[in-house]
């Protein structure tokens, strides 16, 4: 191709790859010769070349259960695809449910096969965001394992999601609120909670213990949990789950114990995933832009590894983002 265009390798190196220090003319050349010989650009030389993979890993801790039966995932999966759908960058799935998957993935990783990684439902005595560090990875997380998160991440405002559910039942009247936490070592679930106990001390309610009930984000734990809060106070006429499949779970028991819903308990959810819409009744709940978190973390990501430096420090601080939540009123509340 040099010798047609009549140029040198270098030359044709930087119009192939989008160098501007090349006159007019000599692009031109280089470009009708292209076309003439039909080239089409090797991208795993281009990338091996440049000392880069061209693909980012999504990783998902958890077992594959839990990844197909809740939205969420598909959601920022949905939004990091479409971010990086404009770009070359190849996206990989990644469902680490075990100690022996976790290590397989520290195998591949370490391999450097990909540029970054994107980290999603992440809690707070897990290694891998760790084990990224230490192998040098740009990475983002999807929520913060604590206050003090030294990782870029994207999340929502989850108190206020939480405050804005609880105080939409007391301005329907409702006064003995529980409810159905996810699990305590995700701190967005901390956080949820914290926007429950904020809410009632606002009204100057008092938080009662025995209207609290950890669970785990499943429909099977939302069930136990909503068995047990009955079993605590019967009278409560609300509640308040962090998450709409959780309150999937709630809705059954309440059924089966002849709890209409909202008549005799309102039930507010969280996520506003396709399950509330197609609860019956319909379910209130708290709309977070999941797949505009998987948008931003790609986003991030991107700019992360276009910024990272050959010895493998970055010349700005990681970012953090918060995205606001809005409560999404159906009939159920």
């Amino acid at each position: 191709m040099a010798a047609r265009a009549g140029v040198g390798r270098g030359t044709v190196s930087r119009v192939v790859n989008g160098s501007p220090r090349v006159s007019d003319e000599t692009r031109a050349a280089v470009e009708a010769a292209v076309v003439e010989l039909g080239y089409v650009p090797n991208r795993a030389a281009r990338a091996l070349a440049a000392n880069r993979a061209d693909a980012v890993a999504l990783v998902v801790p958890e077992v594959e259960s839990r990844f197909f039966a809740e939205p969420y995932f598909s959601d920022i999966l949905r939004g990091v695809g479409a971010a990086l759908d404009s770009t070359e960058m190849q996206l990989l799935l990644t469902i680490v449910g075990n100690d022996r998957e976790r290590g397989r993935l520290a195998h591949y990783l370490a391999g450097h096969r990909v540029d970054g990684v994107l980290l999603v439902s992440v809690r707070a005595d897990d290694p891998l965001p760790e084990l990224l560090a230490g192998l040098g990875l740009p990475t983002v997380i999807s929520g913060r394992r604590s206050e003090r998160e030294p990782l870029a991440w994207v999340d929502a405002d989850n108190v206020a999601g939480a405050r804005g559910a609880v105080d939409h039942l007391m301005a329907r009247g409702r006064r003995t609120i529980a409810t159905i936490t996810g699990r305590l070592d995700v701190y967005g679930a901390q956080c949820r909670l914290d926007g429950y106990r904020q809410a009632l001390a606002a009204a100057g309610l008092d938080a009662d213990e025995r209207l609290i009930a950890p669970a785990d984000f499943t429909e099977a734990g939302g069930r136990r949990a909503m068995t047990e809060l009955l079993e605590r106070r019967p009278d409560l006429d609300a509640v308040f789950a962090a998450s709409d499949v959780m309150a999937a779970g709630a809705r059954q028991v309440l059924r089966e114990r002849g709890r209409s819903v909202p008549g005799d308990v309102a039930l507010v959810g969280f996520d506003d995933s396709v399950i509330a819409r197609h609860m019956d009744p319909p379910l209130t709940s708290v709309r977070q832009p999941i797949e505009e978190m998987g948008r931003e973390m790609a986003r991030m990501l991107l700019a992360e590894i276009a910024d990272r430096r050959p010895a493998g420090t970055r010349s700005i601080a990681p970012r953090q983002v918060v995205l606001p939540t809005e409560l999404v009123t159906r009939a159920s509340s």
